[in-house]
């Protein structure tokens, strides 16, 4: 039976290369991960964002003694753990964690061998000879340790500033013939917290200069760059996505595969093209959706492939998106009701039409459409369903009935093949004859919207802690809104987050200058402003 790597952390990194399938998409962001201009690479989980990044990496550690490009890989996930009483906290942790790895690196490599003076400065503390336990590690330990003992201060002193870290690292180069530090920031902030986002935005920022160059993976979605970080201009944005209407979409996610599988299930996989292909297609493009499928279906035959796709894309999925929910809980209606409206709404509507569809010999579809001055809180439920891979966001500013403008979005293929009868058979046609016109559309005021919307409080009372309590409390002028906005909240009354919160569109109608439009817009911008404070 095959052991597949899920993870890319599971694989060791001078291996990852043997796991490389490149396609023309892979090779263009593997390159602009390379390049001199810093790049941000946005996708979902599991789509295989750490592993361009490795092979990144990779590369540049291959080609080092030729073109003198050092690269770092750091990762984030561990700023979950972070709960001391430091404000500053995550930004001191951050530079712990850099420097800290920096430092591991390049001893790893053996370019350490004569200690530059200039790591002291990245180590807190005098280094002399063979680089042992450092003072930033212990600092980045502290602070990863914090959530058992919240109110103990962490000692910070020893940790360089923005600008001494830069210094430190263009003496560096010169010293050991650098000619730039490639920095790889993997699980870049947790995903819910926007001020950490921010703040590591502003660091990535902050970090450029002539020998360095800063990397990110981030989600779609929720993912919050800041005031001082505009995307446009400050990195080159990589999305990463690998089309299912591409006619070699199936070839290049059948070579993945092939990369980890054993002979019996080669053999399989050649013996049952058609049902590897609705796995292929169930996966949406996501790699790791497909190895943990596949895994279950050493035989491929279609027992085993529908028995599969109706456990995991119908439960499996929708359980790790629903408890969510218990994680966050600023985000329980919205995780909550994008459930409800994908599967009580989307997919039968598609499912109605494909079964229609297929009667008649016409394109299939997988793809709705939701219009742009949807409720905010609709798009914020949508963003997390993003995040989880249950839907794709497929296209924006794109034009529907009487040219109204929204955002299409493509639905996972294996939540829509699980509840076909037979996915290998019905699932596969739907699949191979899709087409992105035939999306069903949401316009701004569609009626399944009015279960969220009409939540008054979005359900924040509802198991609500003190802690949450203690934030819908805090005044509104928290929120990160205009100064007109503000104004007009001020002006009605609106005192309190929780205000806000529970305010509606015909309470905002009643401000001076306030008609139908700019209510609903004000309304989006503040419930927005409101789930990104709760959330952080």
């Amino acid at each position: 039976m095959s052991d597949f790597f899920f993870r890319t952390e599971d694989i060791r990194p001078e291996e990852v290369l043997n796991y490389f399938v490149e396609t023309t998409k892979d090779r263009q962001i593997v390159d602009a991960l390379k390049n001199r201009n810093p790049a941000v690479l946005v996708g979902s989980r599991g789509v295989g964002k750490s592993f361009l990044l490795r092979v990144a990496q990779k590369e540049l550690l291959d080609a080092f003694e030729v073109e003198r490009i050092f690269p770092v890989y750091i990762s984030f996930v561990r700023s979950s753990l972070l709960h001391s009483s430091d404000p500053c906290q995550f930004k001191h942790w951050m530079l712990a964690r850099i420097c800290s790895l920096v430092i591991r690196t390049l001893a790893k490599s053996g370019l350490l061998g004569a200690v530059p003076k200039s790591i002291g400065l990245l180590a807190g503390s005098s280094v002399t000879s063979s680089i042992q336990r450092t003072k930033v590690e212990e600092i980045a330990e502290a602070y990863e340790a914090s959530w058992k003992t919240p109110q103990a201060v962490v000692d910070s002193e020893g940790l360089p500033t923005i600008d001494d870290f830069k210094e430190a690292l263009e003496d560096l180069a010169d010293t050991l013939k650098i000619s730039r530090f490639a920095l790889f920031f993997d699980e870049a902030a947790h995903i819910f917290l926007p001020e950490q986002q921010r703040q590591f935005f502003t660091m990535f920022r902050d970090l450029r200069s002539h020998c360095i160059t800063c990397n990110a993976a981030v989600y779609p979605g929720v993912t919050s760059f800041g005031d001082t970080f505009q995307p446009v201009h400050d990195a080159t944005m990589l999305s990463i996505e690998r089309d299912v209407l591409s006619s070699d979409y199936v070839d290049n996610m059948r070579e993945i595969v092939q990369k980890q599988a054993d002979s019996s299930l080669l053999a399989q996989i050649a013996q049952y093209g058609k049902n590897f292909s609705t796995l292929a297609y169930a996966a949406t493009g996501n790699p790791r959706l497909l190895l943990k499928t596949i895994a279950r279906c050493p035989k491929v035959n279609s027992q085993q492939v529908n028995e599969t796709i109706r456990d995991f894309y119908r439960t499996e999925i929708w359980a790790e998106h629903s408890t969510l929910s218990e994680k966050y809980i600023g985000h329980r209606a919205l995780i909550d009701w994008g459930r409800e409206f994908i599967e009580g709404q989307v997919i039968p509507e598609l499912k109605a039409k494909n079964d229609q569809y297929l009667t008649s010999d016409k394109a299939t579809s997988a793809f709705f459409w939701i219009h742009r001055d949807a409720p905010e809180v609709v798009k914020e439920s949508l963003r997390v369903l993003s995040y989880t891979g249950v839907v794709v966001e497929h296209a924006v500013g794109i034009k529907a009935s009487r040219a109204e403008i929204g955002k299409r979005y493509l639905i996972n293929l294996g939540c829509l093949f699980s509840y076909e009868i037979s996915p290998t058979n019905s699932g596969f046609e739907i699949a191979r004859e899709l087409t992105p016109k035939r999306m069903t559309e949401y316009g701004a005021n569609h009626p399944s919207f009015r279960s969220l919307t009409d939540q008054r409080s979005i359900n924040v009372n509802s198991g609500i802690d003190l802690v949450l309590n203690a934030q819908l409390d805090k005044p509104a002028t928290v929120l990160d809104l205009t100064p007109w906005q503000l104004e007009k909240l001020k002006e009605l009354g609106l005192q309190t987050v929780r205000d806000v919160l529970n305010s509606t569109e015909e309470k905002l109608k009643e401000a001076n200058y306030v008609g139908d439009v700019r209510a609903r817009r004000m309304r989006n911008a503040a419930i927005a402003a409101v789930l990104e404070y709760l959330s952080g």
